[in-house]
């Protein structure tokens, strides 16, 4: 066994510098910059407008979080920030640091989680995240995207690839699920619902992926508005953490309704093992809703499964995809 350490500890306390780290060369292009054929840390200064002691020691800090190797005073790429962090990438993601390390997300959680914990609930006001048209939402919608993508073509993997499909993409966002089922099926007819200044951001993605003719809207809350029937497919995605078990539940049976026999409801959740603590990024997640969210959580799959019967699915199979996150597909 091995003999106690403190460096866990003093790790993970000043884990926040490695985001911030990554932020910054983020938003200077280091990784963009070094793509172009800068390796030195004067070459990879000039081209971000940045100091070249400043770019160096960013730079090191960098190689020694993996995220760029350095051998003989240059630097390179590493093949996952040359694909998600280089700006000329089609599978560029670093809009995401614009709403996971945002100073927003990054001062209300290390400045309240403390008093979430006590209280059970997040400190946000109002009902937190999911607070009447939240912009936050808008922010997530612009940044999140590339992240979802590999989720996304997963999702549309366990959909039929041909023939009409009627499909609700429920809090649909950047709207990138439906989007992702309507590139797969050109006969796929997508309604997304959201606030209307978040589905601004879906339509564009829309028109972006050349299916603005099968993609429709309908604006306000999922608790709200009238869905319609006879649909083949609802897509649920990354909702129903953010509530309570009841309230999924009424999510849920609505969803039913609107549903024809032997129609499917899709739903992408971050499951953790019964445990709790397994896998990593699902685990980890509770902590987010509870800085967010009055009642949320990352359910186990029996609690899933619960909701989904009561609500009148008898057919729940779980689906793990790369991403950690679970795709479970449910039959009226």
């Amino acid at each position: 066994m091995a003999s106690p350490s403190p460096a866990r500890v003093f790790e993970t306390l000043r884990a926040f510098q490695e985001t911030g780290a990554l932020r910054t060369a983020i938003e200077l292009g280091v990784f963009t910059a070094i793509a172009e054929g800068a390796r030195t840390a004067a070459e990879i200064a000039s081209k971000c407008g940045a100091s070249e002691r400043g770019t160096r020691i960013l730079c090191d800090c960098l190689a020694v979080s993996e995220l760029l190797t350095k051998t003989d005073g240059k630097y390179d790429n590493t093949p996952d920030s040359n694909l998600f962090l280089n700006r000329h990438s089609p599978a560029y993601m670093g809009t995401v640091a614009d709403f996971i390390s945002s100073p927003e997300m990054m001062n209300g959680f290390l400045g309240t989680l403390t008093d979430c914990v006590r209280k059970g609930g997040t400190m946000l006001p109002d009902e937190g995240s999911v607070s009447h048209e939240n912009p936050l939402w808008i922010n997530f919608a612009r940044s999140m995207a590339p992240l979802m993508a590999p989720a996304a073509a997963g999702i549309a993997a366990h959909l039929p690839a041909a023939g009409p499909l009627k499909v609700l993409d429920i809090a649909a966002g950047h709207g990138m699920f439906g989007i992702a089922v309507a590139k797969r099926n050109a006969q796929a007819e997508i309604t997304a619902v959201d606030w209307a200044p978040v589905l601004e951001v879906a339509t564009e993605n829309a028109a972006k992926a050349g299916v603005s003719a099968r993609h429709k809207t309908i604006a306000g809350s999922a608790f709200d508005v009238e869905f319609g029937s006879g649909y083949d497919v609802v897509l649920l995605t990354n909702f129903l953490h953010h509530f309570d078990v009841p309230t999924c539940e009424g999510l849920l049976r609505k969803i039913h309704s609107a549903l024809k026999p032997g129609g499917k409801v899709v739903t992408l959740e971050f499951v953790p093992d019964e445990n709790r603590i397994s896998p990593p990024v699902p685990a980890r997640f509770a902590i987010t809703m509870l800085f967010s969210t009055v009642k949320g959580d990352a359910y186990i799959f029996k609690e899933l499964d619960s909701m989904l019967r009561h609500a009148g699915f008898e057919s729940n199979v779980q689906h793990l995809l790369e991403t950690q996150q679970s795709v479970i597909i449910s039959t009226k």
